[in-house]
């Protein structure tokens, strides 16, 4: 594994304890959005790359219900733990979780109907290259669906200015902003889907608004997800500084009761497998 997958994998074994346990509502809601769009049918099999904590495994496993089968991956050894535990909880028992690289998965496994990924294609070091091996997984005419952001990432525009001065080159990509190249439109994620192969292939807009009790609360959400390592490459002797200037950006977008609502704009990218 090179040293940019072994990055985000320490990155989110760090989150994994409080990702999305922050009191946001966020990736349930893009995630859900992802599997409507699908549309999985009962006896479905199914595979979800990158999936976290399970926001998306969860509407997909209930989807494609006792007799469909879903297989998640995950790179982060942490993450696969608390998949499985929300899985225990919501009592489901047709899921296999286990972890795996996104971007190189070594699987042996009969053809799939479905691959579901959310807010995960980006961080990927060869997205097309990754669409590419995803389309042999799946049975022809099986379906694909990626949720990724539609143009920048807004959480991230508030603050881009201040946090870019301390960034690496990595960090401040095309792909990870969404300010240009193929994640920064409709009609790039169309295009890159179908350099890999897929045919039908559409673009859904969505909207999804999590809101913050604060700015206090807007930092925990921050810490909590990717954007903890734009905090993190920041100096120490820098980081007060850094801290009061976002927070003074953010405070500007509360509400008069103090609320921070933060629309983000989510597109989700379907195609198939040809026939």
């Amino acid at each position: 594994m090179d040293a940019a997958r072994t990055g985000v994998q320490r990155l989110f074994d760090t989150l994994a304890g409080t990702y999305d346990q922050v009191g946001v509502d966020f990736f349930l809601p893009v995630a859900a959005g992802l599997v409507d769009a699908l549309d999985p049918a009962p006896g479905e099999q199914a595979l979800v790359m990158g999936c976290g904590r399970g926001a998306d495994v969860v509407p997909l496993a209930r989807a494609v219900g006792g007799t469909g089968r879903v297989l998640a991956l995950d790179l982060s050894p942490a993450m696969v733990e608390q998949c499985r535990k929300v899985l225990a909880q919501a009592e489901l028992d047709n899921v296999e979780v286990r972890q795996g690289d996104a971007q190189e998965p070594d699987l042996d496994e009969p053809p799939f109907d479905v691959i579901v990924s959310s807010l995960v294609l980006f961080f990927l070091p060869d997205p097309q290259a990754a669409l590419a091996t995803w389309l042999g997984l799946l049975r022809p005419g099986g379906r694909l669906g990626v949720a990724t952001f539609r143009g920048r990432d807004p959480f991230l525009e508030v603050a881009h200015e201040v946090f870019e001065p301390y960034l690496p080159p990595g960090l401040l990509g095309a792909r990870t902003t969404g300010a240009k190249g193929p994640f920064a439109s409709d009609a790039g994620m169309t295009g890159l889907l179908r350099a890999a192969g897929f045919v039908d292939v559409q673009s859904v807009a969505s909207t999804v608004s999590p809101v913050f009790r604060d700015v206090e609360h807007w930092y925990e959400f921050s810490m909590s997800v990717g954007m903890r390592q734009y905090w993190l490459a920041v100096p120490p002797k820098a980081r007060a500084r850094v801290r009061a200037e976002v927070f003074a950006r953010v405070s500007q977008l509360a509400t008069r009761d103090g609320t921070i609502q933060l629309p983000f704009g989510v597109r989700y990218s379907l195609g198939r497998r040809p026939r």
